[in-house]
């Protein structure tokens, strides 16, 4: 069982339903699962390239990500419809745990300039998203075999429903969020 999950059984949802005055356990908030979305509107031309930015992105999650194609054609951004213009991953269970426990531990802290994660980045819902300028804060991604920079958004879905109860269980289970 994953580190992260023991802390949520044992730690944050006692902490929850004494915080919210939940009686139901099954009531508490949880994580729901994780996306990763990679966009590759620059090199979606250059398969090699796109390759490499999968099988990246594959170390990362622990999964094969899928291409995301596009809906329509836009003239002034050279894309056409049906072309790939980005990678996705989504993740639950114990991949989702693993990800995010490397997340908030490993990536996070080992980024540039991180003061934490602001409450402006969660919706009314109690979700978080986030986007990374570089994915070289992973250790799984390494600079001998880093050729392109990517960016990439981290979307944390609960199963809360406010803002409130979103921070609070992603703050019980370690996640750096400024107060």
């Amino acid at each position: 069982m994953s580190r992260l999950l023991q802390k949520y059984r044992k730690e944050v949802i006692p902490a929850l339903q004494k915080e919210f005055g939940i009686k139901n356990v099954m009531a508490v908030p949880k994580v729901e699962k994780v996306v990763v979305n990679i966009g590759i509107g620059k090199i979606a031309k250059d398969d090699k390239a796109v390759g490499k930015i999968a099988q990246d992105l594959a170390k990362l999650t622990g999964q094969k990500p899928i291409f995301r194609k596009a809906k329509k054609s836009i003239a002034s951004f050279k894309v056409r419809e049906g072309m790939n213009i980005g990678l996705s991953a989504t993740l639950r269970g114990k991949r989702m745990y693993d990800f995010v426990d490397r997340f908030i531990s490993v990536a996070l802290p080992s980024s540039k300039d991180f003061r934490g994660i602001d409450t402006k980045n969660f919706d009314n819902n109690g979700n978080l998203n986030l986007g990374i300028k570089e994915s070289s804060i992973f250790p799984e991604v390494t600079y001998e075999t880093l050729k392109d920079i990517f960016s990439m958004e981290v979307t944390v879905a609960t199963t809360a429903k406010d803002k409130q109860k979103g921070i609070a269980l992603l703050r019980n289970m370690g996640f750096p969020i400024k107060s």
